[in-house]
């Protein structure tokens, strides 16, 4: 069951590109850099994931970042989804997240398994939010 909603930012890709092209299907490598709110706390976050196509036409992706504050606080996380490549050319995943911290404000997301909404619209712009999931 979805609990609270925990976070939400908003971004831009800022970086692409194919690791590989094997066995007629491919990997793409993307970068996002975003700013919003974690547990209440203002947050810059930087992350990377590869996707690749699956025989259905969806995308599966795992990825790995890090959430920034201004007062020093980091948290890293990894963690994974589903998506598809809308009409428009914008891309959307669903998917889970994992965190580790030693910051007090963020203490509890050590704890939390996170859902996660992410958006690309076309022009590479990104929104996110994220629940806790109880």
């Amino acid at each position: 069951m979805l609990g609270e909603q925990i976070g939400e930012g908003n971004g831009k890709r800022s970086y692409r590109k194919v690791v590989s092209v094997e066995g007629g299907t491919f990997s793409v490598e993307v970068s996002f850099e975003s700013t919003g709110k974690t547990l209440g706390v203002d947050s810059h976050e930087v992350g990377t994931y590869c996707s690749q196509p699956r025989a259905d036409g969806s995308l599966y992706g795992e990825g790995h970042g890090v959430l920034l504050t201004g007062d020093g606080g980091v948290a890293t996380w990894k963690g994974a989804g589903v998506g598809k490549i809308l009409p428009t050319g914008a891309v959307s995943y669903r998917g889970a997240v994992y965190y580790s911290t030693a910051y007090a404000k963020w203490a509890r997301l050590n704890t939390v398994a996170g859902v996660f909404e992410f958006e690309i619209d076309p022009e590479g712009n990104t929104h996110s939010k994220l629940w806790e999931w109880k």
